[in-house]
């Protein structure tokens, strides 16, 4: 580097703006501060002389900026030339001395921020420290990056389960009704999921990662928050082509990044199909710190059309909230109730009744039994809190009585109960501000830790939360999506609120708690919302993984601890991967003892920049090309999938 490069890079590392977290300097960055004409940099620029004088022109007394002179210098491959940079550029191609990602004619058409942000990490909670980085691709490469990829890995669950997946039910219009659990990127299983499930979905629901510095997000430029906002616009356009003319969106977010997330909802959805954002107060305590104590979260609620729909929940506060949902009564107590008593510590309290729904007498009664009746319909003593209540007779007691097989007066006179249908004249609209028990963070922490005898993931939303969000949005049998699953608190609660749900996770966690917490929902666990809706177990879900390609290269890629592990899979690269069509693998072999001299997440970042992106995954279309070993049962599965 000759002696006025090292005076140049010297004088921009004076700039924070322009480090990386080793303290390297952003080529990119100092470029397109120069475009701006950065007036920190011009400042920085005009302090040496000799810098000066090479890249600003006088005229009438007056210093001009050369700023495509000064950009090309620094973009140039001879800047910095003892760099990462050197390396990356040095394996690619160049015309006219410039390599093609800095000449004018190739355009930027779109950053493509998504294929490592969540590779190889194994829990939520783990802070990100490896290199991000952004891509150009061009548009005709994009296009097999988003095409329908090959799956794999098919399984059935039930209260049978693990099972062989055979086929994918469907119903009459030949639309699949399965509940879903899918594992990979999840911008490119929407993308997979479109055929079958564009204009069907209910509701959306997603809680992504809040750009804090600490989840995937923690990149080491100074992008971080134009690429979170990328990264959620590819999803969000997606997502809305998946919801039905009348379905909802409701997305969860904190401070860190909610007045841009509103507008860039408003682009997307319209700012007309603005519904709401609601404030979830999930710490009354507040956390002690940033000068003022933060005690909420938001959900912005948006619909894909004027034509939505949302419905009103159920006053938890109304003076008898037990319903059966099946049955379509409920008990209504004469007398005084004893709600100091419960299931508990009076178990023996809890007992059905039968009603004969076809004898009602002109005040409303009906004739009920003890004794199970076939028609007869089964009622339980009410719920009060959540809290299930108890008779406050036992059933012997209760039998001897009560003339339970006579309607009107006598029974007015001599029974302790009236039932009658269902009502809701008491249900209301949700409010725009939560704050009660039910949606406190803790809650869903601790319904974790009891499902798995211990803390298996970090900040996982409270089952209260999301059945509050379903019952908003959805009735029995609407679709669910949540594509960033998380620990699957959307699809264990819409499992026990029977609707059909769809759930997309990348993270390895998925196959260690997300699947495992859906086993115990279908066995019938009772923590979480289970009491409240009644739940009592069954059902069945579907999981798959799209078939990785280039994707296992970078998930190796991330787990490796050592430079030998690296170059181990740099072999198998040559010969197996997928490389971008610019990489010369003879610069590239040349060039490998540079990359040796580089640290170990520049020797990372270097491999995966090497990697297709638009291979991540087998293409649907490549299914029978030998080099993907797809098998017979995967490429069946995946047609009947597609519906092909």
């Amino acid at each position: 580097m000759t002696n006025f490069n090292q005076k140049l890079e010297k004088l921009l590392k004076k700039d924070i703006r322009f480090l990386d977290q080793d303290g390297d300097l952003i080529k990119s960055e100092v470029a397109d501060k120069a475009w701006k004409v950065d007036k920190n940099l011009i400042e920085l620029l005009l302090e040496d002389k000799e810098v000066k004088a090479k890249f600003f022109s006088e005229i009438k007394g007056h210093w001009i900026f050369n700023i495509a002179f000064f950009v090309d210098f620094v973009q140039d491959k001879n800047f910095l030339n003892d760099s990462y940079t050197k390396f990356k550029n040095k394996i690619g191609l160049t015309i006219n001395n410039k390599f093609l990602n800095q000449r004018d004619e190739v355009a930027l058409v779109w950053p493509y921020k998504d294929c490592v942000l969540e590779g190889g990490m194994s829990e939520e909670e783990t802070e990100r420290t490896e290199i991000f980085f952004n891509e150009i691709l061009a548009q005709d490469e994009i296009d097999r990056l988003l095409d329908p990829k090959v799956l794999t890995n098919f399984k059935r669950y039930s209260k049978k389960g693990e099972e062989e997946l055979k086929q994918f039910r469907r119903n009459e219009k030949g639309e699949i009704e399965e509940n879903i659990i899918i594992k990979g990127n999840n911008l490119i299983a929407l993308h997979c999921l479109k055929k079958e499930f564009t204009g069907k979905v209910k509701l959306v629901y997603i809680d992504p990662p809040y750009n804090t510095g600490k989840d995937s997000f923690g990149y080491n430029d100074q992008f971080n928050h134009s690429t979170w906002l990328t990264f959620m616009k590819n999803r969000l356009e997606v997502a809305k082509g998946m919801l039905t003319e009348d379905g909802v969106i409701f997305v969860h977010c904190d401070n860190n990044e909610q007045a841009y997330l509103k507008v860039l909802m408003d682009e997307i959805f319209r700012r007309e199909n603005f519904i709401e954002v609601i404030t979830v107060v999930n710490n009354p305590r507040g956390r002690d710190y940033g000068g003022v104590a933060n005690m909420h979260e938001f959900i912005n609620i948006y619909a894909k059309s004027l034509n939505y729909n949302l419905y009103p929940l159920v006053d938890e506060d109304k003076e008898f909230p037990y319903e059966d949902e099946t049955s379509g009564f409920e008990i209504r107590e004469l007398r005084n109730r004893n709600t100091k008593f419960n299931d508990k510590n009076r178990p023996n309290l809890v007992y059905p009744f039968y009603l004969n729904p076809k004898n009602k007498d002109k005040n409303g009664f009906y004739e009920i039994s003890i004794q199970k009746k076939d028609g007869w319909i089964e009622v339980l003593p009410t719920k009060s809190q959540g809290i299930q209540t108890v008779w406050r007779w036992g059933k012997e007691k209760a039998e001897k009585n009560l003339n339970l097989n006579i309607c009107g007066k006598g029974m007015k006179e001599n029974g302790r109960y009236q039932i009658i249908e269902k009502y809701r004249e008491k249900a209301r609209m949700a409010r725009s501000v939560w704050w009660d028990k039910e949606v406190n963070s803790e809650r869903g922490t601790l319904h974790l830790k009891e499902l798995f005898n211990g803390k298996v993931f970090d900040n996982p939303k409270p089952e209260e939360t999301l059945q509050r969000i379903i019952e908003m949005g959805t009735k029995k049998g609407d679709i669910v999506l949540d594509y960033h699953l998380g620990s699957g608190t959307t699809c264990a609660v819409a499992h026990k609120m029977e609707r059909q749900y769809i759930g997309i996770e990348q993270m390895d966690y998925i196959k260690k708690v997300t699947v495992p917490r859906m086993q115990k929902v279908i066995e019938g666990e009772q923590g979480g919302v289970s009491q409240t809706v009644h739940w009592k177990g069954g059902g069945e879900f579907v999981y798959f993984e799209l078939k990785t390609y280039n994707q296992a290269f970078v998930d190796h890629i991330q787990t490796a601890k050592t430079t030998k592990d690296l170059e181990k899979i740099w072999e198998i690269m040559k010969t197996k991967s997928f490389l971008n069509w610019n990489v010369d693998f003879r610069n590239a072999d040349l060039a490998f003892e540079e990359w040796k001299a580089l640290d170990f997440k520049k020797q990372q970042h270097a491999l995966i920049q090497l990697l297709n992106k638009n291979q991540l995954y087998v293409n649907l279309s490549e299914a029978d090309d030998e080099n993907f070993k797809c098998s017979d049962a995967e490429k069946r599965l995946s047609l009947d999938f597609y519906n092909l």
